[in-house]
């Protein structure tokens, strides 16, 4: 046993055809004299977490050239009946996602991610990348608006930061929707109308009243605009 490659060689007798897998020249490793097919390794004598002193490419096939970034051996993803499906068992994980999905471990945050320093299992779960759910928690959080916004209407630089179009005003309504004040329709006494930093919370009260005094209120208006509204009327 172990002397097959005397003979199938390629010339004596059939070799190692041009597609076949980088293996040593033991053909009764995974062959047996019936037939080529099928082809069947026996790991159970193999030493758990070596698996790459044979799958280097060479002795046997390796990690693809598309093979998810990683230094992890074979047999924490794959088993021994076939590559496919891998998987990765995250209960054991007692560190933070970048320590190993940082680019060189595992796969980490491509070129055209979001610009965060979040833990990657602040929006993603161990099931997969997608989909992504975030759940705002910061008290400058205004609300989830009466229809979906897009990422990139509050987080302008496709950055965890957000860049206020009136930052002077942040974080109440007025921090984005200053331009869009119409001071006609919030009049305040007389020809004296409220200005934009006295209604910067435009869910608040803009009463009009009957003079400077502010003492008598002519009409009352409270809680004209939420976030949740279908509109400012």
């Amino acid at each position: 046993m172990g002397s097959c490659f005397n003979c199938h060689n390629g010339n004596i007798a059939t070799g190692k055809p041009a597609n076949h897998i980088a293996s040593s020249n033991t053909c009764d490793d995974c062959h047996t004299t019936n037939a080529w097919s099928p082809a069947v390794f026996d790991h159970n004598s193999v030493s758990p977490g070596t698996c790459n002193s044979c799958h280097n490419g060479s002795t046997a096939t390796g990690k693809p050239g598309n093979h998810i970034q990683t230094n992890a051996q074979c047999d924490v993803c794959h088993s021994t009946r076939g590559w496919t499906p891998a998987n990765f068992d995250h209960n054991s994980v007692t560190g933070s996602c970048n320590s190993c999905h940082n680019g060189t471990t595992a796969t980490g945050k491509p070129g055209n991610h979001f610009v965060t320093s979040q833990q990657c299992d602040i929006c993603h779960d161990t099931r997969g990348w997608t989909p992504l759910v975030f759940r705002h928690s910061s008290g400058n959080y205004p609300g989830d608006h009466r229809r979906n916004l897009s990422c990139t209407r509050c987080h302008r630089n496709n950055s965890q930061t957000v860049t206020w179009p009136n930052p002077a005003y942040q974080p109440d309504c007025a921090a984005c929707h200053a331009n869009d004040y119409d001071q006609d329709e919030h009049k305040k006494y007389g020809n004296v109308r409220y200005s934009v930093s006295e209604l910067r919370d435009c869910s608040g009260a803009c009463h009009e009243y009957t003079d400077s005094s502010l003492s008598t209120i002519r009409k009352r208006r409270s809680g004209e605009h939420r976030v949740s509204d279908g509109s400012f009327d």
